[in-house]
């Protein structure tokens, strides 16, 4: 029988915690600076134009956009690094493996888009019904982590998927629902290089640098295609070759190398650089605008409803049974970490308005969305080892 190498999940959770703490930090220091004397110096920063041009390539972009749609292209590479390892050996390997996480997933992406849209509809803000069906997996498993054996490790892995299988999902709400324009000349030649991925793939070439630097190219004609540019970073990843043995891959020696940058340096870069929520007046009746309650409800309520209620489903009709140790009660609260939408959440949001002001107060709300999840979540997960205890 095969052993699947599960190292690179642990270093990926344990590296999550710090990347938890270090987002949160991030947080914190990108709204001091937004309302303090430096807020106007940062955000002109962020506007600052950095690149070159070489030949016909042309890559003058401003600090923001190589944040957003550069470091991003990084961070989603690692996002399809893990939803092909899942799908390859791990917790969505087999239709039994995957059919609890999958459907909470599912669940977790539906109720809070319906929700939103009621709350939305025929306001100029309905575009913005993909922000509340995003998962923070970073925030989300630093604050499982902190309860530590409070709650079944089982329920790790669990939320692990169900992330996993939420951000397969988001990146296809953006590839597909907010993407504006195709450039099809662009879109012919990226379709061109990820086909010879593919084919290096099939050819069993495992040397990395074969990969990654058509992977470049890929990024930049996906970009200037008109699709955003992190789609590049999924389609690379899912072009990178695996196995299932104790191996180390090509795949799990990519991952092992950005899963530490990622957590540690990029996402909390993209948290400073797009928290810098400057507080105005109105902001706060903004929460009880149809966009802030869309956001709020979406997140909290919808993703608990939405994952305890197809996890329900998938168990009743036993297409699955619940994570080793734990129980309804357990699910309830992943469903409340769930609604901790942060990063996914916030660069949805900038895709959905034009209007400053609703992105503004779209980041607002799902800042208060994820704090009271998370602490809503932590509060009633630590609460039932406690009775446990009793």
């Amino acid at each position: 029988m095969k052993r699947i190498n599960t190292s690179v999940f642990k270093q990926f959770f344990n590296s999550k915690k710090l990347g938890g703490i270090l987002l949160l930090i991030c947080v914190v220091l990108s709204l001091f600076i937004a309302n303090s004397g430096y807020g106007e110096s940062f955000s002109n920063f962020l506007a600052t134009t950095k690149g070159f041009n070489v030949g016909p390539f042309h890559l003058n972009y401003t600090i923001s956009v190589w944040i957003n749609d550069g470091l991003m292209a990084i961070f989603f590479l690692l996002v399809g690094l893990e939803i092909k390892r899942e799908l390859i050996e791990g917790e969505l390997s087999s239709a039994k493996k995957a059919t609890l996480p999958v459907m909470a997933a599912i669940g977790g992406m539906m109720i809070p888009a319906f929700i939103y849209f009621i709350f939305n509809k025929n306001e100029p803000t309905a575009s913005g019904w993909g922000i509340p069906m995003a998962t923070d997996i970073a925030f989300a498993l630093a604050i499982l982590a902190l309860l530590g054996k409070n709650v079944p490790s089982s329920l790790k892995i669990f939320l692990a998927a169900l992330a996993i299988v939420d951000d397969l999902g988001a990146i296809l709400v953006i590839a597909i629902f907010y993407t504006d324009q195709i450039h099809w000349q662009e879109m012919l030649i990226a379709c061109g290089i990820f086909a010879f991925l593919l084919a290096l793939n099939y050819f069993k070439v495992k040397s990395l640098w074969f990969y990654l630097i058509p992977g470049i190219f890929l990024w930049y004609f996906v970009h200037h295609s008109g699709i955003h540019a992190t789609i590049a970073g999924v389609l690379l990843a899912f072009t990178i070759p695996t196995n299932e043995t104790d191996e180390l891959s090509p795949l799990e020696k990519l991952e092992h190398f950005l899963t530490k940058p990622v957590a540690l340096l990029i996402m909390p870069i993209f948290a400073l650089a797009n928290t810098n929520i400057t507080f105005v007046e109105g902001m706060v009746e903004g929460l009880i605008s149809p966009l802030g309650l869309g956001i709020i409800f979406g997140l909290f309520i919808g993703k608990t409803i939405g994952i305890t209620l197809l996890s329900f489903i998938a168990v009743k009709m036993k297409w699955a049974k619940l994570p080793t140790a734990a129980n309804w009660k357990h699910i309830v609260g992943m469903g409340m970490l769930a609604g901790i939408g942060f990063t996914m959440s916030i660069f949805i949001s900038m895709l959905s308005f034009s209007d400053a002001l609703h992105i503004i107060e779209a980041k607002f709300s799902i800042l208060c969305a994820s704090v009271f999840s998370g602490t809503v979540g932590f509060i009633f997960l630590k609460s039932l080892s406690k009775k446990k205890a009793e």
